[in-house]
């Protein structure tokens, strides 16, 4: 492996420091049983909604997950959930929420509907603009001052146990692993101790990946007060006990007096923050380098398309080749019967009119089927047209229909232009002599949190370079490189038109699949687009469906969002060091990412050097990032992909790790949050009210300071 992971690791350790077609069809679902508390607002329909389900087993899980489901996360199940039960957050329509309620699930929570992006995009707008009314003015943070035994049936292990405080309450959380492994129906339960002698227990659920079991885990549990002892307890009679430890151990320097921060006042557009990059190039011109990336993407542009028929009886999709935006919406398709008998199927194209003139029989019938007219448009206009039978409407005689017009179906101005993606370079020393920190986000569409997060992160570092020695300290030490919005096309389209969009506006379907009707599925998941452990490698998580969520496109870096990551990897070598901003769940991740089956064979682990390293850096980010709000990324949420999320082939941090030898992390902000009247964790969605995108752009930027403080310690003991 590189050498520059090993030192890396060893400089830490010195430191110290669905996709929805795979569902069944609406028609097919058995009516959804009664309506819990929770299910009040379900979408209906053909609307989207994440939602939170409860499904009876791992068995539904899994067959969820090789469907293509677009899976948002996998919580921790509560206590109220009921024994064997695997709680998923996932996009889906009311019809399939309908499927899957009639196969068991059931919803726990709608935390977003498909509109409401949209809404809080407009509040977190008019927010801001009352406060720049009453006048703005910059904010000050203040910061926030055992061993196991065998037994006769089973051994336990803990693999983890920790404690924490948040929000004026106590935490505990406890991985335990049994050696009975092959048990599914052994239970696991862990009684605690407070140091007053207060007690009580959680039970823990067995965890499976793969097919393959893991652990027994619970989420965190609220206690009265500090936990000072965890035993577990199987019901084959093994046992083991352990002092649990204070999670995550480490906290960050206090900000000075003084120190700028909150630069954020809205949710952003991929305008937005290329307005934002112009400014401070030009406020900061001693510190920034604006970098414009070699590969430009797409833009928000599509072919523009029209059904000639009706999609309920027979119809042809027909399609632009060039963009909509470039002359073709508006353009008008009819199709006519001529008023003679045994006449050809025809065809002209003229003042932006296709008429298509189908042929007749000897009674002047209409013979021409979809499948002649779909064929016939594209042999005779193929710079123009392409054209295919509307699913459904195979070997069925074509109608006279239209005019209609051809339409991209994109709703917001001025953004068809391919777009130059930016990236800022922030330091004293921007030559390469100095290690580089990394930081990209919104490689998924529909996580509107996350360019907030590096945003906030570069300003914090510019505005307070003149003020405050210790961000001059850094500025000094490091080479900062921020790339705000990975995929804007995508986050174009998530604003303006569909807020779940999860993937770049690259549509390499053809076929059917290219129908109208799945305008919301197109395109390719940027983050499984990489070139180490990928789909084509056969490694899972990715797919060549071009209507799945985590579709992989063509071909490894098929993409100029991807190919853009890599470039800066390429071109700059001394980045030794990357931090991957997502949203949401709350998880702290790195390599490996992947894994192959049968099997569950992943991509090659760290040793346990360069483990030990990972660990003791993120404990020391989690560490700051608590101190905003006292926001606790649990323990279990921390460690590599493969283990704590699930495999994600083909993603970004493992092409930088296992090509380049940066060290190489994930963050999906937005932690779930407590609900102390249900006693649930609740998740926070992709666009969560401004509110709390603001307060994770604050937290998750003081992590990425101190990201560059864990840079900053490992050069020194070179």
């Amino acid at each position: 492996m590189p050498s520059r992971r090993t030192s890396f690791a060893l400089s830490v350790l010195l430191a110290g420091g669905v996709g929805a077609a795979a569902l069944a069809s609406p028609a097919s679902a058995a009516p959804p049983g009664p309506k819990t508390v929770a299910e009040a607002g379900l979408p209906s329909g053909d609307q989207h909604a994440l939602v939170r389900l409860q499904l009876p087993d791992q068995a539904a899980l899994d067959r969820l997950v090789a469907s293509g489901a677009d899976i948002a996360a996998r919580p921790a199940v509560s206590r109220s959930s009921r024994e064997g039960a695997v709680l998923v957050d996932v996009v889906v329509t009311g019809h399939e929420l309908s499927r899957l309620r009639s196969q068991g699930a059931t919803v726990l929570q709608v935390i977003q509907k498909q509109d409401d992006g949209s809404r809080r995009f407009a509040d977190s707008r008019k927010a801001a603009r009352q406060a720049l009314a009453k006048g703005l003015t910059t904010t000050t943070r203040r910061s926030a001052a055992g061993g196991t035994a065998e037994v006769s049936v089973d051994t336990l292990h803990f693999l983890q146990a920790y404690w924490w405080a948040s929000g004026g309450r106590t935490f505990v959380q406890a991985e335990v692993a049994t050696t009975a492994v092959t048990d599914p129906d052994v239970e696991i339960t862990v009684a605690w101790t407070t140091a007053d002698g207060q007690s009580g227990t959680f039970a823990l659920r067995r965890f499976e990946d793969a097919g393959e079991y893991q652990y027994h885990v619970a989420g965190p549990q609220s206690v009265p007060a500090r936990p000072i002892s965890l035993t577990a307890t199987s019901s084959l009679g093994g046992t083991a006990s352990k002092a649990p430890q204070a999670w995550p151990g480490t906290s960050a320097p206090p900000m000075p007096a003084g120190y700028q921060q909150d630069f954020i006042a809205a949710y952003m557009t991929p305008t937005d923050v290329k307005a934002r990059i112009k400014r401070l190039a030009r406020q900061y011109p001693d510190l920034l380098d604006v970098i414009d990336l070699p590969h430009k993407t797409q833009g928000y542009r599509r072919t523009a398309t029209a059904y000639l028929g009706d999609p309920a009886g027979a119809a042809v999709v027909v399609e632009s080749r060039r963009y909509g935006s470039q002359r073709m919406n508006g353009v008008q398709v009819k199709s006519r019967a001529p008023a003679k008998r045994k006449r050809p199927l025809s065809a002209t194209y003229r003042d932006r009119v296709l008429t298509i003139r189908l042929a007749t029989g000897p009674q002047g019938e209409v013979i021409s089927t979809t499948d002649q007219v779909a064929a016939f448009i594209g042999a005779r206009y193929p710079r123009q047209f392409r054209a295919s039978v509307e699913a459904g409407s195979g070997g069925k005689t074509m109608p006279v229909a239209g005019p209609t017009r051809l339409d991209d179906g994109l709703s917001a101005a001025g953004l068809s232009h391919p777009w130059t993606v930016q990236a800022l370079r922030i330091g004293k020393h921007r030559d390469g002599s100095r290690p580089g920190v990394l930081a990209y986000s919104q490689e998924h569409a529909r996580e509107w949190a996350t360019p907030l997060v590096t945003m906030e992160f570069a300003e914090r570092l510019l505005a307070n370079a003149a003020t405050d020695p210790g961000t001059a300290e850094l500025l000094e030490d490091v080479d900062v490189f921020v790339l705000p919005v990975t995929n804007p096309d995508g986050a174009n389209y998530s604003f303006n038109d569909y807020n779940f969009q999860r993937k770049n506006l690259d549509n390499f379907c053809t076929g059917t699949d290219r129908d109208p009707i799945n305008r919301n599925r197109w395109g390719v998941d940027v983050n499984r687009n990489y070139t180490v452990g990928s789909v084509f490698d056969g490694y899972i998580g990715g797919s060549t469906d071009c209507l799945s969520a985590v579709a992989a496109g063509t071909g490894e870096l098929s993409e100029a969002e991807s190919s853009n990551v890599i470039s800066l990897a390429k071109e700059h070598s001394n980045i030794r060091y990357a931090m991957n901003v997502h949203s949401y769940g709350g998880y702290f991740m790195w390599p490996p990412g992947a894994y192959a089956m049968p099997g569950r064979i992943t991509l090659p682990r760290p040793d346990a050097t360069e483990e030990y390293a990972f660990v003791q850096a993120a404990k020391r980010i989690v560490g700051a990032i608590s101190t905003d709000r006292g926001t606790m990324t649990w323990p279990s949420n921390t460690g590599p992909v493969a283990d704590v999320l699930y495999s994600a082939g083909g993603n970004s941090a493992d092409q930088l790790y296992y090509e380049f030898g940066i060290a190489a992390w994930d963050f999906e902000v937005g932690n779930d949050l407590w609900n102390p009247t249900t006693n649930r964790w609740a998740g926070v969605g992709f666009q969560p009210p401004y509110e709390e995108a603001h307060a994770e752009s604050q937290e998750y930027a003081t992590g990425l300071v101190e990201l560059l403080r864990v840079a900053r310690d490992s050069a020194a003991q070179r």
